[in-house]
């Protein structure tokens, strides 16, 4: 799941972007509205962090160009004015979530969390595959009854590659929902992640490269 932070203290982006990554999320970091446009006008997010008062664009302008374009982005805003009046404004704007800074971090990724539930359809609370059950909640992983410790990163993939049921997924789709914008893409290390993978689930192997393609769980 891919998620853009905008924010212009950056001191308080950092650490919520830091904090999302542990959770396992992709995190883009954005300082002010202008750059948070262009990178919504490059990259799908499911969700948006965005602070309402904004340099050079305002939060309410880039929550009404992301509520324009239609598409399955959720916004959860942040804001320092907690009188009842400006989450209703904020919330008319089409803003998904409403949290008063300051905020604990745990809670907005509770949130964020929630919000990413709301993106696509909606999921079971289990991914079960070839013997793998992945529960997203408790974040954990086991194969034929065996509990299978995994990085934020191989979690990550292994979920992408649950999802998709046996269809494909390709490296830069991985390189895409897994990874942030820093990623180099032509960097090996959806290749050596899934190696790792495959080393940690056991035999038989479950994870299948599909030349050309990418990569399927049989």
């Amino acid at each position: 799941m891919r998620v853009l932070v905008v924010e212009d203290e950056d001191v308080l982006a950092d650490a919520i972007a830091e904090w999302l990554r542990r959770e396992a999320f992709a995190v883009d970091v954005a300082y002010d509205g202008d750059a948070a446009l262009e990178r919504l006008g490059v990259n799908a997010y499911e969700v948006v962090v965005l602070d309402r008062d904004l340099p050079v664009v305002h939060g309410d302008d880039v929550c009404r160009a992301i509520v324009d374009a239609g598409g399955p982005t959720r916004v959860l805003m942040l804001t320092a004015a907690a009188a009842v009046r400006d989450r209703v404004a904020g919330l008319a704007l089409g803003a998904d979530d409403y949290l008063v800074k300051p905020f604990a971090l745990v809670e907005l990724a509770a949130r964020v969390h929630a919000l990413t539930r709301r993106a696509g359809p909606v999921a079971p609370p289990a991914l079960r595959r070839a013997g793998i059950v992945l529960e997203p909640a408790r974040r954990e992983i086991h194969r034929d009854g065996r509990y299978v410790p995994l990085t934020r990163k191989e979690f990550a993939v292994l979920a992408e590659l649950l999802r998709a049921d046996g269809a494909v997924v390709s490296a830069e789709e991985l390189l895409e929902r897994v990874w942030d914008e820093h990623i180099d893409p032509f960097t090996n290390v959806v290749r050596v992640t899934v190696m790792k993978l495959r080393r940690k689930l056991g035999d038989p192997p479950v994870v299948e490269t599909v030349p050309g393609a990418g990569y399927r769980i049989r």
